[in-house]
């Protein structure tokens, strides 16, 4: 589970779906002939919006784990805290 957190949840999925409408747009545009221009500008959007995603669900993950750490020494799906941290940097 990435977060029992219900709005940290429904921020990550925002995040996502607008990423996922991003790339349909990159998409449209390959298959259409855009411009250079255009298919980088979209594909500049896509990574970060997928970016921030990715930043958020370890954000909330870290966040879980301070708010209690004698008893989230792991998350929910087995993470150390440095594991996390190996996540975290993944995406910088």
């Amino acid at each position: 589970m990435v977060t029992s957190d219900a709005d940290a949840q429904r921020r990550i999925l925002n995040r996502l779906r607008r990423a996922r409408g991003q790339l349909n747009a990159v998409i449209d545009a390959v298959e259409n002939g855009g411009s250079c221009r255009d298919v980088v500008t979209q594909l500049a959007a896509v990574s970060s919006a997928l970016d921030r995603a990715g930043f958020a669900v370890i954000a909330t993950a870290m966040k879980d784990c301070l708010a209690d750490p004698e008893t989230t020494a792991r998350t929910e799906d087995g993470l150390t805290t440095e594991e996390l941290e190996k996540l975290f940097l993944t995406l910088a």
